[in-house]
């Protein structure tokens, strides 16, 4: 997709989707109940975007990670501190899949893989197993909380559950989202997770200040994500209270020069294209369940909890993300869903799915983009084939441990 297609798309949706809403084809009913459910969720991705790029424009996350992959054992005099590979790898698998529960498999795409990136050729070993590691998890780990995927969001909105009730229902398909891309990433890059490196040096701090609040609005946060309250609430209050710091605080990249300045430059923070995506997705699906597309797609979704019924769907999902995109996916098959087990099985199929196809989440659009802004080019047939054979093994595991999680119903 280039790059000018990329910024096309987004808005030519978003344009169709008011012209079905004009055209009557939407009906205001319908349009109300819709920004009822999905305003909210939009409003916490416009937040946390803000909160997460502040924080990475304080160079949080790249304290951290070189922090945690800086700790120096003990070593002989004269010798150079070095660390193993394969640790630095786990290290990556972990700062993944907490950034996607906590923070969203798109904050992971965006602001994780330029950092492990970084870290890779820092420490002279190959970025390629560190960037798959990356997008593999952002997309896979998307699935304990509400707040890792806008999907989980719109899922938790029709289940009416805590975030703590939602965990509950999916802890175990997660569990296994996390493990099995991790154990065929660790089978493909054995060779070159072997060996040591030289530890990289923490970097400066260019601004303690502003490293230190954006570091407690980050911890106090997150917290607050799994408190029960509506997620929307603590994040705006995080993004408007870190963005006065940054506006208030002198001599920084953020607020060097005008205030009209500094404001354009927070506006270019916000990523308008995705919410034009998603709420061009949202117009057009909900008129598209308003004239049958529910119906359509009952049989092909077909009915029960039992362990094959469960696979159904979430093999559906799974195909229809790769097919188009992950969200009208889910938008589209919500309604055959029908009972709390079977949104579990959905979920799995939308967000654990889309490993093969380029367009089959934002998160990988959004991480390409990054991996091209430094330099690395992949093949996108590599990434298919190895996705699709991660996907093949990955889905009936899921399911099987959603199943049994749960009982073993049907």
């Amino acid at each position: 997709m280039t790059k000018s297609l990329a910024a096309t798309v987004p808005a030519a949706l978003f344009a169709a989707g008011l012209v079905l809403l004009a055209s009557g084809l939407l009906t205001p009913v319908s349009a109300v109940e819709l920004a009822a459910r999905t305003v909210p969720i939009l409003v916490f991705v416009v937040a946390m975007t803000v909160v997460t790029g502040l924080a990475d424009s304080a160079g949080l996350f790249t304290v951290v990670t070189a922090t945690l992959a800086g700790v120096r054992r003990t070593s002989r005099p004269g010798t150079t501190p070095a660390g193993r590979v394969w640790l630095l790898w786990l290290l990556v698998v972990v700062l993944a899949t907490v950034s996607t529960v906590f923070l969203s498999l798109d904050t992971t795409a965006v602001l994780v893989t330029p950092v492990v990136v970084s870290l890779a050729r820092h420490a002279r070993i190959p970025p390629l197993p560190f960037a798959l590691t990356t997008v593999w998890l952002a997309n896979t780990a998307s699935l304990l909380l509400p707040v890792s995927n806008l999907t989980n969001l719109l899922a938790q909105h029709l289940l009416g559950v805590s975030p703590r009730g939602f965990a509950q229902l999916l802890w175990a398909p997660a569990v296994v989202g996390v493990a099995v891309p991790a154990v065929f990433l660790w089978l493909m890059f054995r060779t070159e997770l072997r060996g040591s490196f030289p530890r990289p040096a923490v970097p400066t701090v260019r601004d303690r200040g502003l490293l230190f609040f954006s570091a407690v609005t980050v911890a106090v946060l997150l917290p607050l994500l799994v408190s029960g309250l509506p997620v929307w609430i603590p994040a705006s209050v995080a993004a408007v209270f870190l963005l006065a710091v940054f506006l208030l605080h002198r001599g920084t990249s953020l607020v060097r020069g005008s205030a009209r300045g500094a404001w354009v430059k927070t506006w270019r923070m916000l990523p308008v294209q995705p919410l034009l995506l998603a709420m061009g997705l949202f117009l057009i699906i909900q008129t598209l369940h308003d004239h049958g597309l529910g119906a359509a797609l009952a049989h092909a979704a077909g009915s029960g909890e039992d362990f094959t019924a469960l696979l159904q769907l979430a093999g559906l999902g799974a195909l229809s993300a790769n097919a188009v995109n992950n969200l009208p996916a889910y938008l589209a098959l919500e309604p055959a869903a029908g009972s709390p087990l079977r949104l579990a099985a959905l979920l799995i199929g939308v967000n654990l799915g889309p490993l093969v196809s380029p367009w089959a989440s934002l998160a990988t659009l959004l991480w390409h983009s990054r991996l091209r802004a430094m330099g690395i080019n992949i093949s996108w047939r590599g990434y298919m084939l190895a996705g699709l054979a991660v996907v093949v093994v990955l889905l009936p595991l899921s399911v099987l441990a959603l199943w049994l999680s749960a009982g073993m119903p049907g």
